[in-house]
């Protein structure tokens, strides 16, 4: 395995993730495969790929900033986030700054279609967007999904609104561990690892997971999905509870009819809509946005506003299938 793929098979099982679980098991199946040693044909490959060079810019229109969360949202991982059209959370906390910083923007409208992300550097950003939010409205809008890191983010603004035809939800967290020992016995690797320290080397990917190893990512899961449910508590708030959040919510994904109801969401709209609204209606007085006496906003200077990608959820799925591949060439 190349340098550039050991980078990539790290962060998808080191990290725990709060992400849908049919785009997780996307990715560990592309990692299984090229593990095993299976490629496609250059045919395939090349049908994978999709055009990277023509990267969106987050778009100003008056005193309204749109800014673009699609695709898999992870922390600094360039590799992922060049080819996925995804973002990362560096790059939003930038342009949402920048777009703090420029005085003649009213209003943020966060455009989200995403089925989450990593867990790292989620709740930095979602506090990031409760602090923002004390000073000018930010409105959330899930077109067509927001799931997992991007709901977390997107319970944090001022309002929450999803299409009609949108998937919200999917408030947990887990990890995966791939055991690939047979993959490299097929390949005639025998892996033996030296450390020092216990635990160094628990849960590694060449053996098993044992019972202990198990136990100690279950309680980074565990401790990562309280951060998740404390922020939608806060962020939500109108009597919103961990116990709702918990028990009524659970980790499914809703329709947006649902998602209504169980008060994951304020209303349903198109997004067209919302931008019409917040082009024409100032923010209402006392809102718990801008009247929100438990976050603080940053004293940080804004990062220049850098730019991402807008792709569907389906060509993420081809570009990272056909960058794996493309790394085995």
């Amino acid at each position: 395995m190349t340098g550039r793929f050991e980078h990539v098979l790290g962060f998808a099982l080191d990290h725990p993730w709060a992400i849908t679980p049919a785009m997780l098991s996307v990715v560990a199946n592309i990692i299984a495969r090229h593990v095993a040693g299976q490629k496609l044909t250059a045919e395939e490959i090349q049908a994978a790929l999709v055009d990277r060079k023509n990267l969106p810019q987050p778009a100003g229109g008056g005193a309204v900033a749109l800014i673009p969360i699609h695709g898999t949202i992870a922390p600094r991982v360039n590799l992922l986030s060049d080819f996925s059209g995804g973002t990362t959370f560096e790059t939003l906390t930038g342009q949402l700054r920048g777009a703090m910083a420029n005085k003649t923007i009213k209003t943020i409208v966060l455009d989200i279609n995403s089925p989450g992300g990593s867990v790292a550097g989620a709740t930095e950003f979602a506090r990031e967007v409760m602090a923002a939010r004390t000073k000018k409205p930010i409105i959330a809008h899930i077109h067509p999904t927001g799931a997992s890191a991007a709901y977390w983010v997107a319970a944090a603004a001022t309002e929450v609104v999803a299409s009609p035809s949108a998937l919200v939800g999917s408030v947990g967290i887990y990890a995966a561990h791939d055991d690939i020992s047979a993959a490299l016995e097929k390949l005639g690797v025998k892996r033996t690892y030296l450390s020092a320290g216990k635990g160094k080397i628990a849960g590694n990917e060449a053996e098993p997971l044992s019972d202990e190893a198990s136990a100690r990512m279950q309680s980074l899961i565990d401790e990562s999905y309280g951060r998740f449910v404390g922020d939608v508590v806060k962020g939500r708030g109108k009597g919103m509870t961990a116990d709702r959040v918990r028990n009524d919510w659970q980790a499914h994904i809703y329709g947006a009819a649902d998602a209504l109801s169980l008060g994951m969401i304020d209303s349903i709209a198109t997004l067209d809509d919302t931008i019409a609204r917040v082009m024409t209606t100032a923010p209402a007085e006392g809102s718990r946005a801008l009247h929100d006496s438990t976050t603080e906003a940053t004293d940080q200077e804004p990062s220049p506003a850098t730019s991402q990608e807008l792709t569907s959820d389906a060509a993420w799925l081809n570009a990272i299938e056909g960058e794996l591949l493309e790394l085995d060439l």
